[in-house]
């Protein structure tokens, strides 16, 4: 379905391991500074060699007010808090700037692992003669929790710490769907705009898949068995690809109407076209076969009224495993052709409900740039993914427009299509 009113996004904010801020985050893409590293969280911890992408440099405490909330914060809604706040101050949008009541959010994320340090002392209360008895638990390990502790984990909570902090009392949504969440969430807020309940959004996503807790889950997520040189490991589409890395990262994005723009006399960094949200059945024990990303990305085009031949790039979901992989390049290919292909996980891992939209910032910027930033670790072509991947450098290209891909093992797909202002 078409937009009937036009929706440009104004302000981005990004948080990721590559980088901080726009022009820190942009500068590694080009430049091709990938981030997956050997975990420094997760040393000395009895699990197999953790490889994945963290943020170093991260300093909560220097945008977050009152400081005091950081006590019921964790570290997912720290980055979403950030984002927003960077996004906001890019498109002079704030507190006291706007309509409080026209001013809304939508945030994906994703579950969010409890710190390990928190629940020890209760589960300590709990062991009886080596055994855990499910019995103490009501009566003795609930005295050692933090009264709060609940807050910092409700996946609900970066909307919630973030529309406090920008005085946005309109629409507030969150959307739980993996890695497809962020780009619900850009969907979902161009349509709060598209029925008038609001004139200006904050949208993105955040999620961290480095913790200890996911770590001890590995096997579930297909990860990478991996013995090369670390900043090797996440290599989508190619044929030597063994599985996904984790990371951490959040991205929001002011979106607003073109006219209400236009009165503030804000800058659009680029305009919405139009996006799809799909899913298939898959059977018990079976992965998607990808009907509904190969649907997503036709939808998508009859929304934007773009035909294959005006897209410019494709900003992939590109997850490094074997299966996603060969069915997102078969369903790009079947549908747009030889269309250059940018697969950013590869600088920064899977971050979960964060990664679409840390990946739209990417094609944000590319359209501002005109280049399509490369794939890392792309060097042996895999034959049945035949997909343009860009690799070795950034690509030029005057044809200022982006097709970003979502989808997750559970069936969804979402794919969502921004073009330059002036495209």
């Amino acid at each position: 379905m078409r937009l009937k009113t036009d929706i440009v996004i104004t302000g981005v904010g990004v948080v990721s391991p590559i980088g901080i801020g726009c022009e820190a985050f942009w500068h590694s893409l080009v430049t091709g500074k990938g981030a997956v590293r050997r975990l420094a969280v997760l040393d000395g911890a009895p699990l197999p060699p953790a490889l994945g992408a963290e943020i170093s440099d991260f300093e909560a405490s220097r945008w977050v007010r009152p400081r005091k909330a950081l006590k019921v914060m964790s570290r997912d809604i720290q980055l979403a808090f950030v984002a927003a706040e960077l996004a906001c101050q890019q498109a002079a949008v704030g507190p006291g700037k706007l309509d409080p009541e026209r001013f809304g959010i939508v945030f994906g994320t994703d579950m969010i692992s409890c710190e390990l340090e928190e629940l020890a002392p209760a589960y300590r209360q709990c062991i009886v003669n080596g055994h855990f008895d499910f019995a103490r638990w009501g009566t003795h390990a609930l005295e050692e929790m933090f009264p709060l502790w609940m807050l910092k984990y409700l996946p609900n909570m970066p909307a919630c710490h973030i529309g406090i902090a920008q005085d946005a009392r309109g629409p507030n949504n969150s959307i739980v769907l993996g890695e497809v969440s962020s780009l619900a969430a850009v969907a979902e807020a161009a349509r709060v705009l598209e029925r008038g309940a609001a004139d200006v959004m904050i949208a993105g996503g955040t999620g961290c898949r480095i913790h200890p807790i996911v770590w001890s889950r590995r096997k579930v997520y297909d990860s990478a068995e991996w013995d090369g040189p670390p900043e090797k490991a996440c290599r989508p589409f190619d044929a030597h690809r063994c599985g996904q890395v984790f990371g951490e990262g959040a991205a929001a994005f002011i979106l607003e109407t073109a006219e209400n723009a236009r009165a503030r006399g804000a800058k659009p960094l680029a305009r919405l076209a139009g996006f799809a949200s799909t899913f298939e059945r898959c059977p018990p024990g079976e992965l998607p076969a990808g009907e509904a990303i190969r649907r997503a990305i036709r939808q998508a085009l009859e929304s934007s009224s773009l035909s294959p031949n005006e897209i410019g790039h494709v900003n992939a979901h590109g997850l490094s495993a074997v299966h996603d992989d060969r069915i997102e390049a078969q369903a790009i290919a079947s549908v747009l052709g030889d269309v250059p292909v940018t697969a950013p996980k590869s600088f920064f891992g899977n971050l979960a409900a964060g990664t679409g939209a840390v990946e739209l910032a990417a094609s944000v910027l590319a359209l501002q740039a005109g280049l399509i930033p490369p794939t890392l670790n792309y060097e042996v072509p895999d034959p049945t993914c035949p997909v343009n991947v860009v690799s070795g450098s950034a690509q030029t290209t005057n044809v200022l427009s982006a097709l970003c891909l979502n989808h997750s093992r559970f069936g969804q797909a979402m794919a969502v299509v921004i073009v330059h202002p002036e495209f």
